[in-house]
């Protein structure tokens, strides 16, 4: 499994999931500790002026006590609380089917030649791509927002 945060100008961190480890909220809680680390170091700007945020789903590490708790001290702002999310975590939209049309109908010869496929693919998707990627998702949440969730 891949997990990738990004924003409008590109990827600000990816790291893949130990074969055999659960994403629980301890997992979640090490992940969330290396992006605020990326983004201190690749978007220093938005980190200093606090002009960033996490949009994640509910799923329960997502939600845990713990990572609540994380994300109000370092000053993640919660998905509420800001209508332009810049970090979020899902690789949709505009930017999944690059990766998944490498992997597609290809064998590989292990896990490592599959994470060294998709690293270098992550690595030449345009700037533009993901405000694209962007621009659709908001799009799809004021379409939400509008129609009060139906």
């Amino acid at each position: 499994m891949l997990i990738v945060f990004l924003d409008m100008e590109g990827i600000v961190h990816y790291e893949y999931v130990p074969q055999g480890q659960t994403v629980n909220y301890q997992f979640y809680l090490q992940v969330l500790k290396c992006l605020r680390l990326a983004v201190s170091r690749k978007r220093p700007q938005k980190r200093a002026a606090g002009a960033w945020s996490l949009h994640h789903d509910n799923a329960p590490p997502h939600t845990a006590h713990s990572i609540h708790v994380f994300l109000q001290v370092m000053a993640f702002l919660s998905f509420s609380n800001h209508p332009t999310p810049l970090i979020w975590l899902r690789v949709t939209f505009g930017c999944s089917p690059r990766l998944e049309t490498v992997l597609k109908g290809k064998r590989f010869q292990d896990i490592d030649a599959i994470k060294k496929n998709e690293t270098s693919t992550l690595n030449t998707i345009p700037k533009d791509s993901f405000k694209k990627c962007f621009q659709q998702w908001q799009d799809r949440w004021k379409q939400c927002v509008s129609s009060q969730g139906e």
